[in-house]
């Protein structure tokens, strides 16, 4: 296994960034998903990370798929659907949404799917037809949140079932904070915004220009740039201690474990990092694609 360094060249700021940032919000492709090579070919289209005890599932435009013993993408059940939003909840439990695998006859828009037996069946569970979450989290209480990229709206439920709508938003990742379910943080093209009223409203917190951002626990709040700088945050999100740059090219998908242990999906692969993202190790290959999201 190879370990990575993360560096510390200058990156690039300000309106540059909001420029790469506007860019991947706009990135999502309607081009059907290609299909992925069983016998275990690098994946492109990373949409979300997570982990269900130690095992890592990848959601992608083709499937969730995790690493077999070479980091060669395996998939797992038999969907192939162009999985864009993705969480595993505290419970354990998988939650998506996207789009089914072409010459599938379900409607365009998954709405909110769960998986109990991580990832090898799913179930609906509602606005099947009628939303494409491309961000989903979810909060201490089991609250979901949801963030409509087609409406540019946050959704909010209690159980996954009913929803409530909420504020009105351009944003491409939203993040949960794990001890007040009602505080949610937001990319956005101009900065970060918070919301500590369930996302009913959201305020300016920080000018710093992220593309995905993960809160795992209090001391665990990670957000990355278009580039790939990885910054800490502190105050609820209002300030960010750069950390080093995540190998492999622009970021996909970020996902906090804890303060230590990070899971970062950039253009080349899926990378893991032990000591709160310093350095990184490959878990799995990926081909560059256009952007993610």
């Amino acid at each position: 296994m190879t370990t990575y360094f993360s560096g510390r060249s200058a990156a690039p700021r300000g309106a540059a960034l909001a420029a790469a940032l506007a860019l991947t919000l706009t990135a999502c492709s309607a081009a059907d998903p290609a299909p992925a090579d069983d016998a275990g070919s690098a994946l492109s289209h990373i949409h979300g990370l997570g982990l269900r005890g130690d095992t890592l599932y990848v959601a992608t435009h083709q499937g969730i798929h995790s690493p077999d013993a070479d980091g060669r993408p395996a998939l797992v059940g038999d969907r192939r659907d162009d999985f864009m939003g993705f969480t595993v909840a505290a419970g354990g439990d998988f939650l998506a949404s996207g789009h089914p695998a072409p010459g599938d006859d379900r409607p365009a828009d998954l709405g909110l799917i769960a998986s109990t037996d991580a990832g090898r069946t799913w179930r609906e569970k509602s606005l099947a037809g009628k939303v494409d979450f491309h961000a989903l989290d979810t909060a201490s209480d089991a609250t979901v949140y949801g963030y409509d990229s087609a409406a540019g709206l946050l959704r909010v439920s209690p159980d996954g079932v009913t929803w409530d709508d909420r504020a009105a938003l351009r944003a491409l990742d939203i993040a949960v904070s794990p001890n007040a379910p009602d505080t949610v943080l937001a990319t956005t093209e101009t900065g970060m915004v918070r919301s500590t009223d369930g996302g009913r409203t959201f305020a300016p917190v920080s000018g710093r220009v992220l593309a995905y951002v993960s809160w795992a626990a209090p001391d665990a709040l990670f957000g990355i740039d278009p580039d790939g700088v990885l910054f800490r945050g502190t105050g609820g999100g209002t300030s960010w201690t750069r950390v080093g740059t995540a190998p492999g090219g622009a970021p996909q998908a970020i996902t906090a474990v804890d303060a230590g242990r990070l899971l970062i999906a950039t253009q080349d692969g899926v990378y893991e990092s032990r000591d709160g993202g310093r350095r990184f190790d490959r878990r799995m290959a990926a081909e560059p694609g256009d952007g993610g999201h």
